[in-house]
Parts: C-alpha cells; sequence; structure tokens
C-alpha cells in the first residue's frame, strides 16, 4: 500500500489525496507534524530523493530559519534540517513502494494502477 507523506493544512497535500482516491487507489497518510519523521524513515525517503531535492525551500519552516543554517547548504546540513524540522520536506510525498514522487501537479498520479 502507498504512503502519502503530508501536513493536513496544505492545500497540495489536499489535492494529492483526492487524486488518489478518484481513482480508487488505497493508500495511508503519515502527517509529518502529528506522526513525526524518524531517522530511518528519512533515509528511506533520502535512499530514493537526493536531499537537497527533498529540501522545500519555499516553506514557512525554512523562511524562518536563522540565515546561518540556510548558509553553506550541503547534503549533510540539509539532513539535518529536515531532521530537525520535518515540515522542511517537500510535500506531498508519494512512497508508492517502488518510488517516491516529489510533490503534486494535476495529472502527476494518472499513471498510478491500484
Amino acid at each position: 500500500m502507498a504512503t502519502l507523506f503530508v501536513i493536513k493544512n496544505c492545500d497540495t497535500c489536499r489535492k494529492a489525496r483526492k487524486a488518489l482516491e478518484e481513482k480508487g487507489l488505497p493508500y495511508q497518510v503519515h502527517d509529518l507534524r502529528e506522526d513525526g519523521l524518524s531517522a530511518a524513515l528519512l533515509e528511506h525517503i533520502l535512499a530514493r530523493v537526493p536531499v537537497l531535492e527533498a529540501l522545500n525551500r519555499r516553506s514557512t519552516t525554512w523562511r524562518n530559519l536563522p540565515e546561518e543554517d540556510k548558509q553553506d547548504l550541503d547534503a549533510n546540513k540539509a539532513r539535518a534540517l529536515i531532521m530537525a524540522n520535518p515540515t522542511l520536506l517537500k510535500r506531498p510525498l508519494l512512497d508508492t513502494g517502488d518510488e517516491i514522487r516529489v510533490g503534486y501537479r494535476d495529472g502527476d498520479y494518472d499513471d498510478l494502477k491500484g
């Protein structure tokens, strides 16, 4: 079963959930705020998605970080920032078991089969 990593008040996450439901695809929801992010789960995600691609630099969390945290960003620093602030992960993230898809735009899940 697929897992959709979300934040409940995210409009894009709502659109992704609606798209999965309309296709009748079974999935479970993992809310990054409520359910958290373990080191093992982050490593699972980052094994399939490059860390700098998974980092959401448009989020409120990113904007609220101290400037020194944003400077000289490399993979290790990004990983540590995401562990400390799980909402820095781009979302939604859809883990189909075979791949992890980052973000959502209309039509992104059209090729998925249940």
